[in-house]
């Protein structure tokens, strides 16, 4: 799910490309090894399997490899194969998913009588302007129930009914659907196969909302979650919303690559899409329940490691941080947590950002680097000192990173330590330091890019870009930095376009927040 959401964030982007691309330099190439190329391509083939079916699929792979064994193979070559074996023109089907970019939304519309069944039912595909493509899709609609308790409490939410259908043009009639109960949610794209945004009509939001978590299998749960993730991102759902979904799942959630992800949409949402006025008491609501959920986690569990580790990177409150400190110093313990190294690293950082510390922070990162005097020790501590709350230890890791003195040019790893320590910040009067080098960053990315390896340019330029600071004022900061950019480094110009939108969907999202 992580992977597909990555996808759909770069395909959203003013850079976004087709999978097939021309290269026409390293740089290029370099930028390009993106959520396009890798997971949107994985994505689509998965698409292409269901759209010709899985045992064409088969055939066809069977006598291409066959037929091309220890030669070298066109896109026509495995098009064709597949052409043979399934009887599915598949030219035009290419033209469309890997010759063309962006991604499409799908949408249920259904009306029902009097008494709730379904009439009418519809799946509506919404091209964006900038790539207006409309493509030919192989999914399923699944339509889910919350079946009572005896004591009539809510029970399970799971698929009463399932349709397999091809979607193509701006709507498709789905007969199938026709005559069944309204259900309590509707999945557009149930089982995954397809590559696209999907959309919750309102009843079914609401029942994501309260009750995602009741669902007993990963795959939907996974979907409506993702769902909703793109909601908020398209300042279609409000993001304390979205907040209140993520903590409701992140208790009972078994899949740790799905608690993963959600956790990492949760801290991108405190940071970015949450309305500035609103923040620090979200902040504080989200800090007592990780809290609450890490400390009452299945004794062992990974869920119970990725919960301790999120409120050690959400920690703001005086509660959260005595529970970090009671963790990090051994005075306080949960059952089946082991504190390992990597685990004291990340609750040190936590009690550093926090303030936790105070002057004491240098010499107790400093005691730590000692007793893991091992690279990734070094690393941990370069970014833990680049989280000290002050003004001299942010501009210290600036420097570090942006203006090295000759010969003291940080390695890459260390360097992007360094990056990912100076954003980390807690509160408004944490993200008031950062404000201080939105200038001094666009002062000093052109030369940056002209001067240093590719690698440690793209750190730079992407690591300290200040999106997580998205206001209007900083949205114009953007625009004219574009206006006056040298047209000799385009891919600079991708990245810093790249940044631009964020902050403007950020902005949109905030919005959306405020109106709830």
């Amino acid at each position: 799910s992580y992977e597909k959401a990555w996808a759909y964030r770069q395909d959203q982007l003013p850079s976004t490309h087709p999978i097939v691309a021309d290269m026409v330099d390293l740089e290029a190439v370099e930028v390009n090894f993106d959520g396009i190329t890798y997971a949107k391509g994985a994505s689509v083939l998965k698409q292409l399997a269901a759209w010709v079916g899985r045992e064409p699929f088969t055939t066809g792979l069977r006598a291409y490899f066959a037929e091309h064994a220890w030669g070298n193979t066109t896109l026509d070559d495995f098009l064709r194969a597949l052409e043979t074996a399934s009887g599915r023109e598949l030219r035009s089907w290419s033209a469309v998913w890997l010759e063309q970019a962006g991604v499409t939304t799908l949408r249920p519309v259904f009306t029902t009588d009097e008494e709730g069944v379904i009439t009418a039912f519809s799946v509506a595909q919404e091209v964006p302007e900038t790539h207006p493509v409309q493509r030919p899709h192989r999914l399923a609609v699944g339509l889910y129930s919350l079946a009572a308790h005896p004591d009539g409490s809510p029970g399970t939410l799971r698929r009463v009914h399932r349709v397999e259908i091809d979607v193509d043009g701006a709507s498709t009639d789905v007969p199938g659907l026709v005559g069944q109960p309204e259900p309590d949610l509707v999945l557009v794209n149930d089982d995954d196969l397809a590559y696209a945004k999907v959309r919750m009509d309102p009843a079914s939001l609401a029942t994501a909302v309260a009750h995602a978590a009741q669902m007993p299998d990963s795959l939907p749960r996974s979907l409506i979650l993702g769902a909703a993730w793109d909601m908020t991102r398209d300042a279609e759902m409000a993001p304390r919303d979205f907040v209140d979904l993520v903590l409701a799942d992140a208790g009972v959630e078994t899949e740790s690559s799905v608690l993963l992800t959600l956790l990492r949409q949760l801290g991108t949402t405190l940071a970015m899409f949450v309305a500035p006025g609103l923040r620090e008491n979200v902040e504080a609501q989200v800090g007592d329940e990780l809290l609450r959920l890490a400390s009452s986690a299945e004794p062992g569990s990974d869920g119970q490691l990725q919960l301790t580790k999120a409120l050690a990177a959400r920690a703001s409150g005086a509660a959260h941080l005595d529970a970090v400190a009671g963790l990090y110093d051994g005075t306080t313990t949960w059952q089946g947590l082991r504190v390992d190294v990597d685990l004291r690293w990340e609750l040190l950082t936590s009690l550093v950002a926090g303030g936790r510390l105070g002057t004491g922070a240098i010499d107790a990162i400093e005691a730590e680097r000692a007793r893991d005097d091992t690279a990734a020790g070094r690393r941990a501590a370069a970014a833990a000192r680049a989280a000290v709350p002050t003004q001299e230890a942010k501009q210290a890791a600036f420097d570090a990173v942006v203006h090295p003195a000759d010969g003291a040019e940080l390695p890459n790893a260390v360097a992007a330590a360094t990056i990912a320590g100076f954003g980390r910040v807690v509160g408004d009067d944490g993200r008031a330091l950062l404000e201080e080098f939105i200038e001094p960053y666009f002062s000093a990315i052109e030369d940056v890019w002209r001067t240093r390896s590719n690698e440690m340019a793209q750190q730079v330029v992407t690591g300290l870009a200040p999106v997580a600071l998205a206001s209007h004022a900083l949205a114009e900061r953007y625009d004219a930095w574009l206006a006056g950019a040298p047209s000799d480094l385009p891919a600079l110009r991708r990245l810093v376009s790249e940044d631009r939108a964020v902050v403007v969907r950020a902005l949109a999202a905030q919005a959306a927040d405020l109106a709830r």
